[in-house]
């Protein structure tokens, strides 16, 4: 199956319209797969499926982009939940801090928790940090973290050795730890 993903990829790159009827049933359900992983420990409420198709069509609305692997799909595909799901953190925050009162789609209600809102915006805001002073580690905390991708395929969407992955994986974390634990940047 990945290298049905790859042809169709490569379709859509050389202008294929049918290019998104053949990819969805190729990649929903390692979409969902990210989903739920961005949305760790909320269980598998409805917004999973709300933030899989918002991504997807998303990413079937990107123009210029020279698709290259399965790997580099899915590396984008966690991008665009991370910034979906920290999107509607946000929002979430500012509703409960005095934002007006407004309509609210149900699917979106179980996309973040007041607990889970916090701990997203401090851990988008870490990274933010940990982005501007090492992007390769911030590359691999999304890919690891936000992506559910093992140490190969986030390997294989950034063009770098396991070995790197598992070393900066490592560093990230201890980063980010700090940085958390701080409610400030670690040194």
């Amino acid at each position: 199956m990945p290298g049905d993903i790859t042809s169709v990829l490569q379709q859509l790159e050389e202008g294929s319209a049918e290019w998104m009827n053949r990819l969805m049933p190729l990649v929903y359900d390692d979409l969902r797969r990210i989903a739920r992983n961005q949305r760790r420990g909320q269980g598998d409420a409805p917004g999973t499926t709300s933030v899989v198709h918002e991504a997807y069509l998303k990413l079937a609305g990107q123009n210029g982009i020279v698709w290259k692997s399965r790997a580099q799909f899915f590396y984008l595909a966690a991008l665009v939940m991370r910034n979906i799901v920290i999107d509607n953190a946000r929002k979430f925050a500012r509703r409960r801090h005095g934002g007006g009162v407004q309509h609210v789609d149900a699917n979106l209600v179980p996309l973040v928790s007041a607990q889970r809102g916090e701990e997203l915006l401090a851990l988008d805001q870490a990274l933010g940090e940990l982005q501007a002073m090492q992007p390769r580690m911030a590359n691999i905390v999304i890919c690891r973290f936000f992506g559910g991708m093992t140490v190969v395929e986030t390997g294989e969407a950034l063009a770098i050795s396991k070995a790197t992955v598992k070393r900066d994986w490592a560093l990230a974390r201890t980063w980010l730890y700090h940085s958390l634990q701080a409610d400030g940047p670690a040194t």
